[in-house]
């Protein structure tokens, strides 16, 4: 059993190594010409690498003893203009190998970032921030050293180690054998430490995504580190993770090094048996002089290809486990879909439908059940309801950052999975509790790089929104600087700004608040309630709110309780049955009149 689990380890190994091998190939395939002629090139090198101890040995065994000067500058002459061709042809061929190890490195890094800006919400929960960007940098990095560093190596020295062993053999097969007889040797250690760099470089690069991800967490909660002086904490933690990373390169080291003390060791006992049966093998008569320097030669640029291949090996396993990496995240399709054949979206009215959905995060803990639900065109419908009972869930089944393990959602009557997801969230604009900005202008973070958009277009949803009035004020106006996150911006300014963006680039159809208003002031809450009481007008809207005071004047108000709607009515009808909404209310507004009261500032 043990035999056929190693096996079956061994198997898979060869092709997840054949699968890798795959990835680095067809990155490269666009550019196979400048390959193409780099290899020609290569082999040229190859080619005339053996020719300096082949002149070598023909000057010792010929002009030499004959004392022929001629035949002697002849030889020299040749030698040397051997070594200045060579040298053009390795300076040509590692431009080219360069060049397009270079380009296929800027294809992938594109194609993999293309490929995380399809994925859905529960990829970049299931991967950190850290651990994506360890990908796009620190793995295409050390693909970056594999294609423009080990590979052209890679493929000079075997292109060479195969022409020297030619030549070898054809000019003496008994000193070859004595060369080549310790290649089995080689092959075995090689095999041994194989798998121990392999799995120590694999962990050296899990080992570095996990630090980067902890500094990273850690720079960007500064304040929450600071506010509960957690400084000596983060950086007990900090050293923890640190050591860790230390010992995983000290493993890896220790195995580099071995292994290279090793060829080193072989590579010299090789030389050693060479000198000594080669030397005999002249005063025997089978070998001249000239063919012993010249093996001597032939020895060390035999060895010469093996050691530096060995020395990249490290490099290559440590490359390897990257594309490995890069490999995987390539291959994780999206959990979301747009349909093969979608249904066409024409001019949206709004009307919207939940038909006994059902949804959990995690099959042991539904978030929704049973949810029905009509919405006609032009209704504004407010969502309450405690922590935990399914609120936010509406709002992301509806734009379908998640699909309903049971039940339909429906827009205008069609299920919105068969729709494009483009259309469905063009015409379904969220916005988030969290309000989020980028770098650049405030004009570019209402565009959000939709060039479509006018300027006159991008002023006119900003007025919507009352968010005109603080960018009117800023110095640069529509064209002052955002910094990362916005964080030259107030909370309340984000969120202007975000509920602008959801007008520009979605000025019909739906709109979802998702709590828009739970952590700013009272008196942006002021201007984006009056925004909001202009802009809800005849828009089917559904305005999840924690404050209730503001949403009495919501068309209809639905109280959900543990997944479920527990009520369904108007802010009167509600109060009315004195049920969860009353209390709710009446809970709300006397915490607000006890702050509110002297002696409660």
């Amino acid at each position: 059993m043990k035999f056929f689990r190693r096996r079956d380890a061994a198997n898979g190994a060869k092709s997840q190594d054949a699968a890798l091998l795959w990835l680095v190939a067809t990155t490269m395939a666009p550019y196979w010409r400048l390959l193409a002629f780099g290899l020609v090139l290569l082999v040229g090198v190859a080619v005339l690498s053996v020719v300096p101890p082949y002149l070598l040995k023909q000057a010792i065994d010929g002009p030499i003893p004959a004392r022929d000067a001629g035949a002697l500058w002849t030889l020299a002459a040749l030698y040397a203009g051997a070594v200045l061709l060579s040298l053009l042809f390795q300076f040509g061929q590692v431009y080219l190998l360069q060049v397009s190890g270079q380009r296929a490195l800027a294809d992938l890094r594109r194609r993999l970032f293309g490929h995380m800006l399809t994925q859905n919400v529960d990829f970049f929960g299931r991967h950190s921030v850290g651990e994506l960007v360890q990908r796009l940098t620190g793995d295409i990095d050390q693909l970056n050293a594999l294609l423009s560093s080990s590979v052209v190596t890679i493929l000079t020295e075997a292109v060479t180690l195969v022409a020297v062993v030619v030549v070898m053999f054809a000019l003496n097969w008994r000193l070859a054998l004595l060369v080549l007889a310790i290649l089995p040797v080689l092959a075995l250690v090689t095999r041994f430490f194989r798998r121990r760099i392999r799995q120590s470089s694999s962990a050296e690069r899990s080992m570095i995504g996990r630090v980067s991800q902890y500094v990273n967490e850690q720079l960007n909660g500064m304040l929450l580190v600071q506010l509960f002086r957690r400084q000596p904490n983060s950086a007990a933690e900090f050293e923890v993770l640190n050591h860790g990373y230390r010992q995983t390169l000290v493993r890896q080291r220790k195995f580099s090094a071995l292994f290279l003390a090793v060829l080193e060791l072989l590579t010299a006992f090789a030389l050693a048996a060479l000198l000594y049966w080669g030397g005999r093998g002249v005063l025997a008569g089978w070998a001249t002089l000239g063919e012993l320097v010249a093996f001597v030669q032939y020895s060390e640029r035999a060895f010469q290809p093996i050691l530096r291949l060995s020395e990249q090996y490290n490099q290559v396993q440590v490359s390897l486990a990257s594309a490995e990496r890069v490999a995987n995240m390539l291959g994780s399709e999206p959990s979301i879909r747009g349909p093969l054949r979608p249904a066409t979206l024409g001019t949206v009215r709004g009307a919207v439908e939940f038909k006994n959905v059902e949804f959990a995060y995690k099959p042991e803990e539904p978030v929704l059940r049973g949810i029905s639900l009509k919405i006609p065109p032009g209704q504004s419908v407010a969502v309450v309801g405690p922590t935990g009972a399914g609120k936010s869930s509406l709002a992301a089944l509806m734009a379908r950052f998640y699909d309903s393990q049971r039940g339909a959602i429906l827009l205008d009557g069609e299920d919105i999975r068969n729709l494009r997801l483009s259309d469905l969230r063009r015409a379904i604009a969220v916005v988030p509790q969290d309000p989020i900005c980028i770098a650049g202008t405030i004009a570019g973070n209402i565009r959000l790089y939709d060039s479509r958009l006018t300027d006159a277009q991008v002023r006119h949803a900003a007025e919507l929104a009352n968010a005109a009035a603080f960018i009117e004020r800023m110095p640069e106006r529509y064209d002052s600087e955002v910094l990362p996150g916005g964080s030259n911006l107030s909370v309340g300014q984000r969120q202007l700004l975000s509920l602008a963006r959801a007008l520009a680039l979605s000025p019909s159809g739906v709109l979802v608040l998702d709590e828009a208003t739970s952590s700013i002031d009272t008196a942006t809450e002021a201007l984006i309630q009056e925004a909001l009481e202009r802009l809800l007008r005849g828009r089917t809207s559904i305005v999840i709110a924690h404050r209730l005071t503001t949403i009495r004047n919501a068309d209809r108000i639905i109280v959900m309780q543990r997944g479920q709607i527990a009520e369904d009515g108007t802010h009167a009808e509600l109060m009315a049955r004195g049920g969860h909404y009353a209390r709710l209310y009446s809970h709300q507004s006397s915490m607000a009149e006890t702050a509110g009261a002297p002696g409660h500032n």
